[in-house]
């Protein structure tokens, strides 16, 4: 009864004044504890540590896998990722003799608890590597690491569709990609000239449609609201027209204008980014359209169609949140490659070097080029996993938690409660005797929920020297 009436929770409901009201400044909580609180102290011998100690054999976990490629030909001007701009190819031949290094450092350490169940490349620009580069690299990879069938393997790839033709989508499917993520951002022309991405509508199109005939499981379109020049006119055009293409999955993100933090957001004038009341219209316009389409409502900026995995993932209770957004395999330890990229693996957190050098350097020690990193304790992990419920649910049973023997919810978390009864006044959610429900219009303003229960907000970052960090507004 209790799960059925936590469960029984309608979709989401945009209500513009409530969310004025609560917005500020918060996680995205695709960890917990996040970045920020990743230390210096942590190193390498941490992270094999911790590799070294996971279950192996019948009870080994399967991975999931994350590989960051971070060349660019040309630059967007609002994007924060981690991305080198070049059109000088040889850098990326030098990257991926190095990165090569990196695989089998890692797969070594997992040797005889290999098996990937899912592959994801982010970048920069994956698709800058050739046809024969990515061959090699896939081969690496099936060297060191055990792939899961086709069937029940989920393998996808980040794309420019600017860089990448009908025939090249064809390749990454014969290469063993079976879902694909497409950059749009936004289809209007004064748009795409503001933030430097010339991309005809036809450029997509034409590989969504060349996606479903090499037979790909899912695709997937990225937006973003808030640019410049953009209006809840041109947003409502952009939309009319991805929901045309009729993708998968749809993910739109708030644009987060951090020009002291990225250098190339100052290349956008702060006269043509719209309004604080037009992102939330043009959000209120996103969340009407693409759920009378037919789309369901996942959580943050992500959107599925109901028979889509990520919906199904959600249903079944197998959706989980990493530093890719959200994802369905929930059971797998998370092993980062490449420059920057954050590992998740036995109840620790690492992240590699943030610049070539360095990370270059690392391995020519012979050592993995972990940077910083955390292992967590048995209070972050109780609030990781229910953090995690929140996020993927909009729901928590106190059952189903571990807590600290001869501990209640209502006593091991009794000032978060009184945090929580004020944002139940608001109509954010529902407290219960046995768990809470976000209600709809609660859905919106999750992050807000979620950081009752960040007991790191009120401590001081680990390292001293570390820049102060800004986060983005929770919507």
């Amino acid at each position: 009864m209790h799960r059925d009436l936590i469960a029984a929770t309608p979709s989401v409901e945009f209500d513009a004044a409530l969310i004025t009201r609560l917005n500020q400044m918060g996680p995205r909580y695709t960890s917990y504890p996040t970045a920020d609180r990743f230390s210096s102290a942590f190193g390498a011998a941490d992270y094999r540590a911790a590799a070294g100690s996971s279950a192996g054999g019948t009870h080994a976990r399967p991975l999931s896998l994350y590989v960051h490629i971070p060349f660019c030909e040309s630059l967007c001007y609002y994007c924060g990722c981690n991305k080198l701009i070049t059109t000088d190819h040889s850098k990326a031949v030098t990257y991926l003799a190095y990165l090569k290094r990196e695989i089998a450092m890692q797969g070594g350490l997992f040797a005889g608890k290999n098996v990937l169940s899912q592959l994801h490349f982010g970048g920069g620009t994956p698709t800058y590597l050739s046809d024969a580069q990515m061959d090699d690299l896939l081969a690496c990879l099936r060297q060191w690491f055990q792939f899961a069938p086709e069937s029940s393997g989920e393998y996808s790839i980040e794309v420019d569709p600017r860089t990448v033709s009908p025939e090249r989508v064809a390749v990454l499917r014969r290469q063993g990609f079976n879902r694909l993520s497409l950059g749009v951002q936004d289809f209007d022309a004064e748009v795409q000239k503001a933030v430097n991405r010339i991309q005809p509508e036809a450029m997509t199109t034409d590989l969504i449609k060349a996606a479903r005939v090499a037979g790909f499981r899912s695709v997937s379109i990225d937006l973003i609201y808030g640019l410049p020049k953009q209006t809840v006119a041109t947003m409502g055009t952009t939309l009319a027209k991805v929901i045309a293409a009729s993708p998968d999955r749809i993910a739109i993100y708030n644009y987060a204008h951090m020009p002291n933090m990225f250098k190339s957001q100052r290349l956008i004038v702060d006269a043509d980014l719209p309004t604080p009341e037009a992102k939330l219209d043009m959000l209120g316009l996103c969340i009407e359209c693409l759920c009378a389409a037919g789309y369901v409502y996942i959580g943050m900026d992500h959107f599925a169609k109901p028979e889509d995995d990520l919906a199904l993932a959600q249903r079944e209770g197998r959706l989980q949140r990493n530093f890719q957004g959200y994802s369905t395999h929930a059971e797998a330890e998370m092993v980062a490659l490449g420059v920057s990229a954050i590992s998740a693996v036995n109840g620790t957190y690492s992240q590699n070097e943030k610049n070539l050098t360095a990370y270059y350097a690392g391995l020519d020690k012979d050592e993995l080029p972990v940077a910083r990193g955390i292992a967590l304790g048995a209070d972050d992990l109780l609030r990781r996993t229910l953090i995690g419920h929140l996020m993927c649910n909009f729901a928590l049973l106190y059952d189903g938690l571990a807590l600290p023997e001869g501990a209640t919810f209502a006593g091991y978390f009794e000032p978060e409660l009184e945090r929580l009864r004020e944002l139940e006044t608001d109509g954010l959610l529902h407290i219960y005797p046995f768990g809470l429900a976000i209600t709809p219009k609660g859905r919106l303003l999750i992050r807000n929920v979620c950081m009752v229960f960040d007991r790191y907000l009120a401590l001081p970052r680990p390292d001293a020297d570390s820049k102060p960090l800004r986060f983005s507004r929770t919507i």
